[in-house]
């Protein structure tokens, strides 16, 4: 009993001492940071860490403090160590508020504090902004039987911002708003061949204003006007119920609790490199494991050379290259950010545990 209880020991003790090798401060890191405007997690977390990922081993949440997840800008973050491991501490800066009704329905008024500025995001915002509410990852049939833009006002076809279209198609159970779509690239896993999932790329948005029957019993068109749009319109786009969904950017970067071996499938807008600030598609989604705010590691595929001497082949070690975060899931795939990359990214590099 007493080899087992020490062998045990030995191994907690090993066990805790890797973990502490694993969070690295960075060399030059403050003892406090007074939170900027225009600042992400990101950042911060690079300015305290070498690896930015290992935020929340560092991240002390205080529960006298409130909304102690979010950041904003005057906030102190004070660096200190308890049992000679660093930690975090966060100290509220001055802020404004403002006050607003929580229930006029009782008799005794009461009114809810909300900070007049915003929290930090973990990200860039208008480097996802699109991505975070309206792109979409649909099955390949999603478009089938959906209503199609079948002209624009005086028989246009580049339909705009406040133009009126005319859409044809199933309406029977009529929306009060749809999402214009176009179909996009087709996602297949390169490995085992299934299908991942189809881009649905955001077109725009319309409100319906009238519907006339069509000379086919189950068909109707409809009038349209154009409330946004994201590029123009064209004919043969596809309405989709409206999704307006409200996805947090206030996630906390961390490494996969499960391992995650995986590649980038496409870039946004098909282009051919990719560099830092670039969305990326990644093969690996929900059923994986994954969450908004998983980093991971980006590398490029160790080439296979000539051995002169055993007269055979052998296969060189993939090179790190880069970083991503994801920042929106779906079941097979997800959408990822792209952090940092030490030389220009490509369709097909490998993505791993960091």
């Amino acid at each position: 009993m007493k080899k087992i209880l020490l062998a045990a020991a030995v191994l907690l003790a090993v066990t805790l001492g890797l973990q502490a090798q694993d969070v690295r401060l960075n060399p030059d890191h403050p003892d406090v940071y007074v939170v900027q405007e225009g600042d992400t997690l990101w950042d911060i977390s690079g300015t305290f860490l070498t690896q930015p990922w290992f935020w929340p081993e560092i991240w002390q949440v205080n529960p006298q403090v409130e909304n102690p997840h979010l950041i904003y800008p005057g906030d102190r973050l004070r660096l200190v160590y308890v049992e000679g491991q660093p930690q975090l501490h966060l100290e509220r800066g001055p802020r404004a508020y403002k006050l607003s009704p929580v229930d006029t329905s009782k008799l005794h008024p009461s009114v809810r504090r909300e900070p007049v500025g915003e929290a930090i995001p973990a990200i860039p915002l208008d480097a996802i902004n699109a991505f975070l509410s309206r792109t979409r990852i649909v099955g390949p049939d999603a478009f089938k039987g959906t209503p199609y833009v079948v002209s624009g006002s005086d028989q246009r076809i580049l339909i705009g911002g406040g133009d009126k279209l005319y859409a044809r198609g199933d309406f029977s159970v009529p929306l009060p708003s749809y999402g214009i779509y176009r179909p996009g690239d087709l996602y297949v896993d390169p490995y085992t061949g299934e299908t991942l999932g189809m881009q649905a790329l955001d077109v725009g948005s319309v409100d319906l204003f009238q519907l006339d029957p069509d000379h086919r019993e189950d068909f109707a068109v409809a009038t349209m006007e154009v409330t946004r749009t994201a590029r123009e319109i064209r004919l043969e786009d596809r309405l989709l119920p409206a999704e307006e969904r409200s996805i947090a950017a206030l996630f906390q970067p961390g490494a996969p609790a499960v391992p995650v071996e995986g590649v980038i499938l496409g870039v946004d807008e098909g282009v051919t490199q990719i560099g830092r600030y670039d969305v990326v598609a990644i093969n690996r989604g929900e059923r994986e494991g994954l969450q908004p705010g998983h980093v991971l590691s980006i590398y490029k595929r160790g080439a296979t050379v000539q051995d002169r001497i055993e007269r055979d082949t052998v296969k060189l070690p993939d090179e790190y290259a880069g970083v991503l975060m994801v920042f929106r899931t779906f079941e097979k795939m997800s959408l990822a950010l792209i952090l940092e990359s030490d030389r220009p990214l490509e369709v097909m590099d490998l993505v791993r545990n960091p």
